[in-house]
């Protein structure tokens, strides 16, 4: 591809809240844009830039000519860690220290790089709200991109009605294990009646006021009102009722996914292949593994890149797998043992080595949509919640944090795909709904349930009638080509 060529095109800067589970939604989008014709700079974090470069190797970000990455520095000291840094830490420096390198950064390409088309428009996640002020300086228009569920945006929405109301913060810790928290809240629009507190984003679970994270988001969901539209990672049949609801609260919701199953239409991906966003290192023989098993009859069990749990509560998991004695492939990351190395019981090991494999990481859409696989042990993340409804795998839900509460709650009991498992984990009640996942009734009927999503979610993206393929023309079309500058 000539310079002149790119030059023509137009020129789309896309951020990504610097976390494993935003940047690969917003890596699709960016490969999504690309092959529709615009010109893309995808903006890491020094730190998760070097991380990418150790996981995928020396020369995985030297991108194409039409499609470059950069980096901006995120506040904190450095480090070579290769972990997920604090979240709260994280936001808090970048929100204050990140306009400056990214203004820097907008004025050099606004420029005209040789050979780089000005710039027309920035995709900012939506956590990244500091972009606005960025895009007013330099008179861009700002689409936003909320890389989780509609619904637990929708719960995000109402922290700043949840502290009207009284109902956080909590007025002591008590209230997170007295039965408080099954509070019925049946005034939000857009959300069923039985709705709990505990089903809604988790940073209301604080007892202060100034609580950072409270304050992140709820700011957050008001500042992002000013950018030209907000974008999901959804489909409207799913969640058509908190779609209605953001509607009328935001002047443009497009629903644009689910994005693996947009992105697997592409036709010419293959100049696409080499670009990709796992900041930890996959191990390959995940898939020969599964090659090897019945179809329907592997546990898949993987608690995303953020999760963290005790010791004890990773004992647990481990012996209700092995006691429900069904094959079972588990990523477990080395840091996901709050400060300590996760180290499953040797004897686990050896009663369980003729069914299991256990890895650090893989390539999750793959095994997703291998056939060997029956279920999936979740956190109910938003991208592991739809890459499953994608591959039509029912789940087991265990929620750790943010907006996983509300994603569980409307898999179990909105979707039917999920059954929930009790924050406080024992060995018992994983063997028993592994069971039933794997040979019960319910697990019968949730795969059923599973399978119909699937393929309304391939309805959705297929054109021209699907409702996600119709917003994203609209994206297109009437957003970032109509509005470039």
């Amino acid at each position: 591809m000539g310079s002149v060529e790119v030059n023509e095109k137009l020129h789309v800067v896309i951020i990504p809240a610097p976390f494993q589970g935003h940047i690969n939604p917003m890596l699709k989008l960016a490969k999504i844009l690309n092959h529709r014709g615009f010109y893309i700079t995808f903006v890491n974090t020094e730190y998760n830039h070097k991380r990418l470069l150790r996981s995928r190797g020396p020369n995985s970000l030297d991108g194409l000519p039409d499609f470059k990455f950069v980096t901006i520095p995120d506040g904190l000291p450095p480090s070579d860690a290769d972990s997920t840094q604090d979240i709260p830490s994280l936001l808090d420096s970048i929100s204050k220290t990140g306009i400056v390198p990214f203004n820097a950064l907008l004025s050099k390409l606004k420029n005209s790089v040789p050979d780089i088309p000005p710039v027309s428009c920035i995709a900012s996640d939506c956590a990244m709200f500091f972009t606005l002020e960025a895009a007013e300086q330099f008179g861009l228009p700002v689409v936003f991109f909320w890389t989780a569920s509609a619904c637990g945006f929708l719960g995000y929405t109402q922290y700043r009605h949840l502290i009207e109301k009284g109902y956080t913060p909590l007025k002591d810790m008590n209230q997170m294990f007295n039965g408080y928290l099954e509070t019925k809240i049946d005034w939000i629009p857009g959300m069923k009646h039985d709705i709990r507190l505990r089903d809604l984003p988790s940073f209301i679970r604080t007892t202060s006021r100034d609580d950072f994270m409270l304050n992140y988001l709820m700011t957050g969901c008001e500042r992002i009102s000013k950018g030209r539209a907000v974008l999901l990672n959804t489909f409207d049949e799913l969640e058509q009722d908190s779609l209605n609801a953001l509607s009328a609260m935001y002047s443009d919701v497009l629903s644009i996914g689910p994005l693996p199953l947009v992105l697997n239409q592409i036709q010419d991906e293959e100049k696409l292949q080499s670009i990709h966003s796992n900041l930890w290192k996959e191990e390959p023989g995940c898939i020969g593994w599964l090659d090897t098993k019945e179809p329907n009859s592997v546990v898949y069990v993987n608690f995303g890149s953020i999760t963290v749990m005790s010791a004890q509560q990773l004992t647990e998991f481990a012996w209700g797998l092995a006691n429900s004695k069904k094959p079972f492939l588990w990523i477990i990351r080395p840091d996901i043992v709050a400060g300590d190395n996760a180290m499953v019981p040797p004897d686990f090991l050896a009663e369980t080595k003729e069914r299991s494999m256990l890895a650090s990481w893989c390539s999750q859409e793959q095994v997703l949509n291998h056939p060997a696989i029956g279920g999936f042990l979740t956190h109910s993340g938003w991208n592991s919640t739809l890459e499953s409804i994608c591959g039509g795998v029912p789940m087991i839900c265990w929620p750790f944090f943010a907006d996983q509460q509300t994603n569980c709650r409307y898999s179990c009991a909105e979707w039917g795909i999920g059954m929930e498992i009790d924050n406080n984990v024992k060995r018992d009640e994983i063997e028993v709904q592994v069971r039933e996942l794997m040979d019960g009734e319910k697990g019968k009927r949730m795969r059923e349930k599973a399978l119909e999503w699937k393929s309304k979610a391939g309805a959705a993206i297929t054109g021209p009638g699907g409702s996600s393929c119709q917003d994203l023309e609209k994206l297109f079309k009437e957003i970032l080509e109509s509005n470039s500058v």
